[in-house]
This record gives structure tokens, sequence and C-alpha cells, in this order.
């Protein structure tokens, strides 16, 4: 059972959990998510022999924070040295990812590896999507502008959960009512508008020696697919894993294809049997 922890740092409360020992792996949620959305794999991961832990950044969960200036990159900084880790695997989906790959460049002795699922890239360019996406994303900034938060929220869940190209309402079940409710705390969250810009990242990936598992599902964004491919070019020590049948958040969409791929690659990071070792 994984145990809570809250960590007080420039002004904000950042709250998370963390069980099991061993190699520390680090889980870094999507923009439309919180912590919760790794909760089969925490427990999967800490039973396997690691260190597992998850926070909710700024904006998202149980965090709290006024509107201040303030770094997802300085926080993550903080979560680890508050508790004690020098160096871990990171594992981040989507804006996750971004933040995961920001973090290797900046530390590269603290990063044992990378998983990055449907993963941003700080100061990537926005693609041009299809005419059938944008007409989605019209509908998207017009719930916004009108505060239809609701509507917001099943419109992103069509995006994000089924695929933007998918039938809205495809994944069913535990997954669509956990993405809703983490969703809809974000939404209401007051807004942060003091987030200190991070540095682009593009030209900075082939310096990132750490292994790299990336992962995305075939039903995502095209641009992010097309991404990922890119990415597998880019990082030196990637191997890359379509999932289909999924779209951008296969983690919580599929935890029994993707939570193989992940311990198979952290037994490969520490060795066989080297988690129980530790």
């Amino acid at each position: 059972m994984p145990t809570p922890f809250e960590i007080r740092f420039d002004g904000a409360t950042l709250r998370g959990e963390a069980d099991g020992f061993g190699i520390p792996v680090v889980f870094l949620h999507a923009g439309v998510a919180d912590r919760r959305m790794w909760a089969a794999q925490m427990e999967e991961v800490a039973a396997a022999g690691y260190h597992v832990v998850s926070y909710d950044r700024r904006g998202y969960g149980e965090t709290e924070t006024p509107d201040e200036p303030f770094s997802h990159l300085v926080d993550l900084e903080a979560v680890l040295d508050q508790l004690d880790i020098h160096a871990a695997v990171l594992v981040g989906c989507s804006m996750g990812g971004g933040l995961a790959i920001d973090f290797a460049i900046e530390n590269p002795g603290r990063t044992i590896g990378l998983v990055l699922v449907g993963t941003a890239v700080t100061g990537a360019e926005q693609a041009e999507q299809p005419e059938e996406i944008a007409t989605i994303l019209d509908a998207l900034t017009y719930a916004f502008e009108r505060g239809n938060l609701d509507l917001v929220n099943k419109i992103e869940a069509h995006l994000w959960l089924d695929g933007p190209l998918e039938a809205s309402g495809r994944v069913r079940g535990e997954a669509r009512e956990l993405f809703f409710a983490m969703n809809e705390v974000a939404l209401n969250h007051p807004r942060l508008t003091q987030e200190e810009p991070r540095d682009p990242a593009g030209d900075a990936l082939p310096a990132i020696a750490a292994p790299v598992l990336l992962v995305v599902g075939d039903l995502d964004f095209p641009d992010i697919v097309e991404r990922h491919e890119a990415l597998s070019e880019d990082l030196p020590e990637a191997f890359a894993v379509v999932i289909e049948g999924t779209a951008h958040l296969p983690s919580l969409e599929r935890p029994d294809l993707f939570n193989p791929l992940l311990l198979e690659f952290l037994e490969a990071l520490s060795g066989a049997g080297a988690a129980e070792e530790a």
C-alpha cells in the first residue's frame, strides 16, 4: 500500500505517494490527469522490487499552490531531494514526458533511464491537424471560451482517451470514470499564470545518454505518433514500441500491455534480479 507524503516547497504543498524499496522509479502524469493515472503501475512495479514515487504537479490532483512564479522542473528536483533520491528512472506521459526529458538534459547524473509515453517535447512547434481533428479542437476552444467545463472534459476524453479519430466513448468503464475525475480537478483548479518557461529541448535531445523506452498508442494524435518515430532517431539509446488499439494514455487504458514493457525495461536497466538485491 503506497504511503502518502506532502512536501512544502516554494509556497506550494506538493502531495504524492511512495512505496517499495530498491531503484527509484518516479512517475510523472499527463496534463489531463494526476498521479492516480499510475495506480496500476505503482502497485506492480513496487511488487517487482522497486521504490516507486508519484506526485501531483501544481494545478493537479491534491497539490495546493497559490498563483506565484514556479517551475515544474524545480519542483521535481525538490521532490527528489526531499525524498533523498539522488537518481531515478523517470516515467512520464505527455507533459510529464516533456518534464522527464528536461530533467534528463539538466541532470544527466541523476537520470538512470527514461520511459516516455506519448511524450511532449518542450518548445516543439504546434502541428497542423487534419480537418477532422481541427473541427473537434474548435469545439473544445468554443467550450472553454464559454466556461462549459463539463463539455470540455467530455471533448478531452474523446481526444486523449478514445483517440481523436476514433468513436467517442470507445474506452469505457473504470478508465473513463477515472479520466473524468482527474481532469475535472485540473479543469476546476484556479489558473496558474506565472509558470517559468523552460528552454526548448529539441537541440539537446541527442545529448541524452540514458536508456529510453519510447511508447505510443497507434490511435493517438498523428503528430504525436510522428514525434515518437522521430525521437527514436534523435535519442541515441532509445527503444521504441507502438501499442496497437490504444490512444494517448496506454498505461491507463491497457495496463496489461503497458506494464510488462515497463518491467522488462526496468529489469534491463537494473540487471536480472538486481532490484531484489538492492
